[in-house]
């Protein structure tokens, strides 16, 4: 059987595919050419990660399809439903990219509360002039020890980011819809686990007591962060998003930071991507990353063998 990896995958995946009988391709199809490769090779299992769709269309026109995987978490670019429906089966990899986008929560943050962000950009115009007048500008940093962290949307990736930020000392209010109560296991180098549980509150509760709130939901029809809810936020707070673009209302943002009201933004994901607004890319508060948040070779790599694993069991 063919499977294609439309946006790539992991050499480990494509090697425990080849072990398994399976062909692999790998070529970059233009979206609008994508129903014509299918058919004129084959190809029985189609993978994508966020750049290519699989939408009603493409599953009516590709009758020899029997497969759709996502490399990573969320699926709003398949219509998975419909899919289904059409008798096709449809996976992707919650767990796989958990940490690595936890973790890019902290380099986030990290660079936000001593200015990163800001003196990376400042450092390389006028560091050799401005020394002084910069230390003196960002003289002012936090530490993350001791605050706390805001966490909506409390599964995989949420609890991830919740067992760094308890590992680094600090405090966890988390918001989930479908959840009353929770215990993070906070895991060490050489084995050992704490057990931690984590207060489950009301999402009001969650946007004032925060000194950072973290966003980790699904699409949404309309923003889960907008004016009302910023300005419920304590002053000077922090918002990020690695979750999707869209769930932030982005000129609510902007307007937040530029009356001094949230002390700064992270974005990874955006309403127009792959062109974000301008306003968002040169503003003075937002640390940026281009929709990175899997992005590693670790989870990569686990994305590339999860995927391996569900295809040889569905198709094997």
């Amino acid at each position: 059987m063919n499977i294609h990896a439309n946006d790539g995958v992991s050499q480990t995946g494509q090697d425990a595919l080849a072990a398994a009988g399976f062909t692999i391709t790998t070529t970059n199809v233009a979206q609008e050419q994508l129903v014509d490769y299918i058919n004129e090779n084959n190809i029985t299992g189609l993978l994508v990660r966020s750049a290519t769709t699989a939408r009603k269309e493409l599953i009516d026109a590709c009758p020899g399809l029997k497969l759709i995987g996502r490399g990573g978490v969320g699926m709003d670019n398949i219509d998975v439903d419909y899919a289904r429906e059409k008798g096709l089966h449809v996976i992707n990899t919650p767990a796989a990219s958990s940490a690595s986008v936890a973790e890019l929560v902290f380099a986030h943050l990290f660079g936000a509360v001593r200015f990163l962000y800001d003196s990376n950009r400042n450092m390389p115009l006028d560091g050799e002039t401005k020394f002084k007048s910069l230390k003196k500008a960002y003289a002012g940093g936090i530490e993350l020890r001791g605050k706390t962290l805001g966490v909506i949307g409390f599964g995989r990736i949420g609890q991830a980011t919740a067992k760094i930020a308890l590992g680094l000392g600090m405090d966890v209010a988390a918001y989930d819809p479908f959840m009353e109560e929770a215990t993070v296991a906070v895991d060490f180098f050489d084995g050992q686990s704490v057990n931690v549980s984590v207060k489950i509150k009301s999402f009001d509760e969650v946007l004032a007591q925060a000194d950072f709130v973290t966003l980790h939901v699904p699409a949404q029809d309309k923003p889960t962060i907008g004016a009302a809810e910023m300005a419920k936020m304590k002053e000077g707070a922090g918002l990020i998003n690695l979750a999707r673009g869209g769930v932030v209302d982005e000129e609510a943002l902007v307007e937040a930071l530029d009356n001094d009201h949230l002390g700064f933004a992270a974005l990874d994901t955006f309403v127009n991507e792959p062109t974000p607004a301008v306003k968002l890319l040169m503003h003075s508060k937002i640390s940026l990353t281009p929709h990175i948040g899997a992005a590693t070779l670790e989870a990569q790599d686990r994305i590339g063998t999860e995927l391996a694993q569900q295809i040889k069991e569905l198709l094997g």
